[in-house]
């Protein structure tokens, strides 16, 4: 699984993390090769800002400098950096565009799967459309806009519609666990304001599936 560059300069890089690639290190011996240690090899001072899921593809932010990790850390805390994803799911969804506002909270006996908890749970947005539907496999590709950022978000939300993405094997039915070799969700899009450059940043990924 080679890395692809997507974007960089002095201050930042954009790689497209392939799916089944740690953001991060892992625990044990076996778990060590990830996204970061891969562009550290090359690049000393990269830091990661933040992390994929190990089953999601797609755009990966690393910073190249403590200045610069402090200052893109502070744009997704005040959640200034614009995120989309394409997924495909099972199913064909009732609405073609809308909403989920569900809180989510790990479930612990099965960590790190997480869950919906009304009671105690962190408040989880995600607005989503629905790009095209096929009627003849039954399937939905969606473009999903986090508005917050909670661990395993998007894949909880669709489920919560009765619509799990295809190939995950956390969340997934058996239809739709078989329906794919990878989970087919793929971060696609980031845009934000640099902030030393004060330019308008677009980085774009047009997933494979």
């Amino acid at each position: 699984m080679s890395l692809e560059f997507l974007y960089e300069d002095e201050h930042l890089i954009a790689i497209n993390k392939p799916a089944g690639l740690l953001s991060v290190p892992g625990r044990g011996p076996d778990n060590q090769d990830c996204a970061i240690s891969r562009v550290q090899s090359s690049r000393p001072n990269s830091r990661i800002i933040h992390r994929l899921d190990m089953a999601t593809s797609g755009i990966l932010l690393i910073a190249q400098n403590i200045e610069s990790l402090r200052a893109f850390s502070k744009l997704f805390e005040q959640r200034n950096i614009d995120k989309q994803y394409i997924a495909v799911v099972d199913g064909l969804l009732d609405k073609p565009t809308g909403e989920i506002d569900l809180p989510l909270i790990c479930d612990w006996p099965n960590r790190p799967k997480q869950k919906v908890c009304h009671d105690s749970g962190k408040h989880a947005k995600t607005l989503y459309r629905t790009v095209h539907v096929d009627r003849e496999q039954l399937t939905t590709r969606v473009e999903l806009t986090p508005v917050t950022g909670r661990s395993h978000q998007l894949r909880v939300h669709m489920l919560s519609l009765g619509h799990p993405i295809l190939g995950d094997e956390f969340y997934g039915t058996e239809r739709s666990k078989e329906a794919a070799e990878r989970l087919l969700l793929q971060a696609t899009q980031l845009t934000f304001t640099h902030p030393f450059s004060a330019k308008r940043i677009e980085i774009n990924c047009e997933p494979t599936f």
